[in-house]
């Protein structure tokens, strides 16, 4: 348990929890030694003793540590002290480019350009160390004040040399970003990262995902199968040099894609010159769809059988008739002994050797004496190496199966196996929070046979930026006994979209509309003189931060206005330079 004011290796001071993953956790840390703040990303505590996951935690370090680039969140240190696994890394004081857009709903095209030129400048990079990410989405790209981005969480980035760690057809990535050939369980490449970066940029242009769908495989075939739909269709003024890098990026075949980032960084440096802007749509020079090619080569292949069976033709009728007769005479000969054969080995020998046929008896429950007797008087033999297997419904050290099965017609003398119960099998309950809820469902379902549930919780989006497959609890707590046939729920969050704190955020007018804008909202305008806020800022809102956002709702926004400027006090009349005097020609005192 990392707790706040914890030391790591003696040097790393936790501030605070920042994030929270499948297979690790982020904090807030300092430095104690170079006097700085720092992110601290550790290996979630069930996890530290899977070597599995504790190699793929370190490939994380390994794979980003080789990486240096402004772009890319850069790796300070990695180790391990008294069993906690942690990577130091570069802090970096910004939110996601995923917070970015659910405020803003879409960005500027201008403004999308520029992400995606430093996007495709940092992940060039890392291409030319043949290092993939295979796991990019706006989660995934920090956005600072000033603008610079940082590509974060290479936890899944895999060197193209190196041993392939994760198991063969797992589906690694977030679906609305995976490409076509991870979606059918194909492994990644450079270009992976290609199709996820066009879907990225489709999505800061139109505010929205390509393709969406009630569950993770169903999106998954839409990335497989559908067209991505046109961002100028969504936004006419969006120039169709854009559209076509779009549409390159995420071709279905990869031979359709650029070849690596550097070439989509370099098409997006000229996208909006004068002699592109209005260019013809991008066509593929190959097919989209594998079957295209099916059906080319199988027309080829008929082709060339076509030729070959015509000229065999040809060479036949070149053969003079003698030759001809000699050769149908062997055929002949051959063919009759050939015949022979076949009906002595399909008719004869069986006839010969056939043993009388045994049905195998049911020893479902006896003891493994009386199964042994049963066996043997049905003139079958008994295999000495007696298998264990776990049974509900059978006694320990009773027979649970047979293999041949009870019922099953097999030839005297057959071996069989005796099958005993080894008593109910259970194991514990882990602690499943923050993993892909259909990972940990197959693997309950399959390996241990439970009965699974999925069931979705309220929960608010601007207190974490969840991940819709991801676990958030579960009805049975960590370490609890189970066996096959028992049930569990897993909760994956039912995300509520809430207000946030305008005021707080720094948001304006403009910040506001565009708010109201995606989520259906009116929006109504006071204004207030003060001095204590920014002029053109949100001071007050009348929705609670964190209230549920409802289709429809006025939300009423007070804006900071500069105070009018009070009027100077009047000037006293200027001295004539005479003295005042009394009543009666005095100088008065």
């Amino acid at each position: 348990m990392i707790t706040k004011g914890q030391k790591i290796n003696d040097r790393y001071e936790i501030i605070r929890s920042i994030g929270e993953g499948g297979m690790a956790n982020v904090y807030l840390g300092y430095d104690t030694i170079l006097d700085r703040n720092v992110a601290i990303k550790i290996l979630r505590g069930d996890l530290s003793s899977d070597e599995k996951f504790v190699r793929r935690f370190q490939r994380e370090a390994l794979s980003a540590s080789s990486l240096a680039h402004p772009n890319i969140v850069e790796m300070y240190d990695v180790g391990e002290d008294e069993g906690v696994y942690y990577i130091v890394m570069e802090y970096v004081d910004g939110i996601t480019l995923k917070q970015l857009l659910k405020k803003r709903g879409s960005l500027t095209l201008s403004e999308a350009i520029d992400i995606m030129l430093q996007l495709t400048d940092g992940m060039a990079h890392a291409h030319d160390s043949y290092i993939i990410h295979r796991d990019l989405k706006p989660q995934n790209i920090m956005i600072k004040d000033d603008g610079q981005i940082k590509i974060t969480d290479f936890g899944i980035a895999m060197a193209l040399n190196a041993t392939q760690l994760t198991q063969t057809n797992s589906v690694m990535g977030s679906v609305h970003y995976l490409p076509p050939e991870q979606a059918s369980g194909k492994g990644s490449t450079i270009k992976s990262d290609i199709y996820s970066m066009g879907i990225i940029f489709y999505e800061l242009l139109t505010g929205s995902l390509p393709f969406k769908g009630d569950n993770a495989v169903e999106i998954a075939l839409k990335h497989m199968r559908d067209p991505l739909p046109s961002v100028r269709d969504d936004n006419p003024s969006i120039p169709q040099s854009i559209e076509n890098i779009i549409m390159r990026a995420t071709a279905k075949n990869p031979k359709n894609r650029y070849d690596d980032a550097r070439q989509m960084h370099e098409d997006l440096l000229t996208a909006l010159d004068d002699d592109r802007i209005n260019e013809a749509p991008y066509k593929y020079p190959y097919p989209e769809h594998e079957n295209d090619n099916t059906k080319n080569l199988k027309k080829l292949e008929d082709l060339e059988k076509d030729e070959e069976e015509e000229e065999i033709a040809t060479k036949i009728e070149d053969v003079d008739d003698k030759k001809r007769k000699k050769i149908i005479i062997i055929l002949s000969v051959v063919f009759a002994v050939l015949i022979l054969g076949i009906v002595t080995v399909a008719f004869i020998v069986p006839a010969v050797t056939a043993s009388k046929p045994v049905i195998v008896p049911d020893c479902s429950g006896d003891k493994i004496s009386q199964c042994e007797k049963k066996l043997q008087e049905a003139g079958l033999e008994v295999r000495t190496n007696i298998k264990s297997v776990p049974s509900s419904k059978i006694k320990k050290n009773r027979v649970v199966k047979t293999d041949p099965a009870k019922g099953r017609s097999v030839k005297e003398g057959t071996k069989v196996t005796i099958y005993r119960s080894s008593g109910e099998e259970t194991f514990e309950i882990e602690d499943y929070t923050g993993r892909n809820y259909i990972e940990v469902q197959t693997i309950l379902e399959t390996q241990y046979g439970l009965d699974v549930s999925i069931e979705k919780r309220d929960v608010d989006a601007s207190e974490k930026d969840y991940d819709e497959q991801e676990i958030i609890g579960q009805s049975l707590a960590a370490g609890s006994k189970v066996k096959e046939g028992d049930s569990i729920i897993l909760y994956i969050p039912n995300i509520v979209d809430t207000f946030p704190n305008m005021a707080g955020e720094g948001w304006t007018l403009a910040d506001v509309e565009a708010f109201c804008d995606k989520y259906g909202l009116t929006v109504s305008v006071k204004e207030q003189e003060t001095t204590a806020y920014e002029e053109g800022k949100v001071i007050d809102q009348n929705r609670a931060a964190g209230s549920p956002i409802v289709k429809g709702q006025t939300i009423t926004v007070t804006i900071a206005k500069k105070p009018k400027e009070e009027p100077k006090p009047s000037e006293p009349a200027p001295d004539d330079g005479q003295e005042e005097t009394d009543g009666e020609g005095e100088v008065s005192e």
